[in-house]
């Protein structure tokens, strides 16, 4: 995995990811209390998809590409390629299809209310100082170039207690699994009424297992949210990622399930694509 995320910008993986934040603000911000909202691993904010690093791999045609004019969309992917194209958008007219797409903080931006806080880290230098210039003058954003699981320590638990999280780490390091549960034991020890989101690669069955049980041992609530685009997996390449939510917000699981299945039939490499959704802890009766 790249950590400068231009290269996977709006893949299968993004598309997930963006999906299940973007219904997770939609639900948060629903209720008239003041929110924090903390993206760990915030990377540019936004991409432009004709740039250099998006145009060599191209995965973002196999990812939102596939999206823009599918039929029968369901509600909460309708709201994201929304979100996608307005986006867009705000670069004005070009020639051809999308051009530019939202990172997590781009998506996050436009539900923000006045009296929510959102605070934005990247610890990559150069990656940190395109989010700078993408929120520039931006008073609603802070923007931190630290490591996201300090930060995460550091703010926890919130004033406004109300908080969401997303924890999106490259997973470049060999221990990232190792660290990003340890993070979201040490935030729930500290905020244990938080709404945390975390974005992992499926590639090492192990790893993967290891993080869920974890979870499962932490959490009073966790939902286990999967998308592979073939099973049994390949061995080469990304082909299938998750996000666990700990503390899902109220109908989340009932509008995701028939969206994620969806979407391994809109993205999935053939018919053996599946979209999971499973309770880790404290499943509904």
């Amino acid at each position: 995995m790249n950590y400068r995320h231009g290269f996977h910008a709006g893949n299968f993986a993004d598309v997930l990811k963006h999906v299940a934040w973007l219904e997770l603000l939609r639900l948060m911000t629903a209720k008239d209390k003041a929110l924090l909202v903390l993206d760990t691993h915030a990377g540019r904010g936004g991409y432009d998809l004709g740039g250099e690093q998006a145009a060599r791999t191209g995965e973002w045609q196999d990812g939102i590409g596939r999206l823009l004019e599918a039929p029968a969309v369901p509600a909460v992917v309708r709201r994201y390629v929304e979100a996608v194209r307005a986006y867009d958008r705000k670069f004005g007219r070009h020639a051809g299809t999308l051009r530019h797409y939202p990172g997590s903080p781009r998506i996050t931006r436009p539900l923000l209310r006045a009296g929510d806080r959102c605070v934005l880290c990247e610890a990559h230098a150069t990656e940190a100082a395109l989010l700078k210039r993408e929120f520039a003058g931006d008073k609603a954003i802070e923007l931190r170039a630290a490591d996201g699981y300090a930060v995460l320590k550091a703010l926890l638990p919130p004033p406004e207690r109300r908080g969401l999280v997303l924890i999106d780490p490259p997973f470049e390091k060999t221990d990232e699994f190792e660290r990003a549960a340890r993070a979201l034991a040490q935030a729930l020890k500290r905020f244990a009424t938080g709404v945390y989101a975390l974005w992992y690669p499926l590639k090492d069955a192990a790893s993967v297992a290891a993080l869920r049980s974890a979870v499962a041992g932490l959490a009073p609530r966790a939902l286990d949210i999967e998308l592979a685009l073939a099973w049994p997996l390949p061995p080469d390449g990304l082909q299938a990622c998750g996000m666990i939510v700990v503390n899902p917000p109220w109908t989340f699981d009932e509008t995701l399930q028939p969206a994620v299945s969806w979407l391994a039939q809109a993205l999935g490499r053939d018919p053996s694509a599946q979209g999971t959704l499973r309770w880790l802890a404290g499943a509904p009766s």
